[in-house]
């Protein structure tokens, strides 16, 4: 069922939307305590900041945005676009955002007038549950129908599968793992999935005056929850000019650099092999990977980095790491951070974010060319990619686009969840073809 079948109009399915958002406002910590004590993943602290990010910024957005109705319409072509809902959302939620990614598919899916059910991890079912109950009351609070917002309480690979197999799913919104997105894409509906991401960070040299800052940001993001979100840096590739001063400003900033050995026993803690990451390491400290590893940081170390030279899987610290974890590659030039850039974006991580540090807009047009998309520039990767930092579209689910097998680029909103209705009047007399194009014309 949607809201818009059930009569309500697009005001007050915004009202809907706005009460769920303040709903929630509250109960940002507490959710947020939830789901590290369910999932064991991240910290309660940038847990609450995620779900207040998608209870206000994301709803600011949405307020501002039209989903139904009329969107536009233009008297020249005669054509005008009026927003639908697709009907019901199978939204599958990923275990290291658990409550904040339900918040946002939630308003999304609600101001595009759909229903909604989640599907969240089996380790983050009470949290989401509770995400989804505090929102849900509040919306048949104010007469929207009953069950229009639904998770499922118990979780199963089959069940997941089925909900998204369903002949009432209209859409599928797939945030996960590799093997939830390869099967979401195996449901036979429409599906809105994002794939892995390995995030350069290339620090070129025009940034020699600002390197403190640089360093900042890499750190900040980098450690926000632990590494849970895939848009985080996951290689910094400074220019050999700047490489000393920022590895002194990560260390400043708490950044820690391991021996070579010490960089082996974490990758081995971190990976059970290529293209398996160890479930038990995601989202930890970086004082618990440490000790997993064998080895002793001090207090305040917020991010663990490993000079590397090579990119790949005899490599692994390479790849993507969803914990605060970096890679630290010296770049021989302009040429060659872009280089080592773009072939880490290849690396397990197509189609999603690149991020580059410079002065100069001639290399910044140049670093553009890396296959991801999104490319941002002088700001941290998380803050920028959600589209808090930048004007990019806030959204907690950021499409690859079909570099990785994605069916979009964007960040994704609700307006990817609404059909749109074209009504086009004649324009030109129709007759007026055979003129044009008749075999004698």
């Amino acid at each position: 069922m949607t809201l818009t079948a059930a009569g309500t109009d697009p005001h007050r399915v915004d009202a809907i939307v706005d009460a769920m958002a303040r709903a929630i406002e509250p109960e940002a910590k507490r959710l947020g305590q939830m789901a590290v004590e369910e999932t064991g993943y991240g910290n309660v602290a940038d847990k609450r900041v995620k779900n207040l990010f998608n209870a206000l910024s994301v709803a600011d957005y949405l307020r501002d945005i039209k989903t139904l109705g009329m969107l536009w319409s233009d008297e020249n072509t005669k054509v005008a676009a009026f927003g639908e809902p697709m009907g019901v959302v199978a939204a599958l939620i990923p275990v290291t955002n658990p409550t904040s990614t339900i918040i946002f598919k939630v308003l999304s899916a609600v101001k595009a007038g759909n229903a909604i059910v989640c599907a969240p991890h089996p380790r983050g079912v009470k949290c989401g549950l509770e995400t989804v109950r505090i929102m849900a009351e509040v919306a048949t609070g104010m007469g929207a129908p009953a069950g229009l917002i639904q998770c499922l309480d118990q979780v199963t690979q089959q069940g997941t599968a089925e909900l998204m197999r369903h002949r009432r799913t209209s859409v599928v919104m797939a945030t996960g793992g590799p093997a939830m997105v390869k099967a979401a894409y195996s449901s036979g509906k429409p599906t809105l999935a994002v794939g892995a991401g390995n995030v350069p960070c290339y620090v070129h040299k025009s940034k020699a005056d600002d390197i403190s800052e640089v360093a900042e940001q890499i750190i900040v993001s980098k450690c926000f929850d632990y590494g849970t979100a895939c848009v985080s840096e996951q290689a910094v590739i400074a220019d050999r000019e700047v490489a000393r001063d920022l590895r002194h400003e990560l260390k400043l900033h708490g950044g820690y650099f391991c021996t070579p050995a010490e960089a082996d026993r974490l990758a081995a803690v971190i990976f059970n092999g290529p293209r398996a990451m160890n479930p038990e390491r995601v989202g930890q400290s970086p004082a618990a990977l440490a000790q997993a590893a064998g080895f002793s940081v001090p207090p305040r170390t917020r991010v663990l980095i490993s000079e590397e030279s090579e990119i790949g899987w005899q490599r692994p610290l390479s790849a993507e790491k969803l914990n605060p974890v970096l890679a630290f590659y010296e770049a021989k030039n302009t040429d060659h951070g872009i280089q080592l850039s773009h072939q880490i974006a290849q690396f397990e991580g197509w189609g999603h974010t690149a991020v580059v540090h410079s002065n100069d807009p001639d290399v910044v047009a140049r670093y553009s060319a890396a296959p991801t998309g999104r490319v941002l520039v002088n700001t941290p990767a998380i803050m920028g990619g959600m589209g808090y930092s930048t004007d990019l579209e806030p959204s907690f689910m950021l499409g690859t686009g079909t570099w990785s097998g994605s069916i979009t680029s964007d960040n994704v909103t609700a307006l990817h969840l609404i059909n749109i209705k074209r009504v086009a009047y004649e324009c030109r007399p129709w007759r007026d073809i055979y003129e044009q194009y008749g075999e004698d014309a």
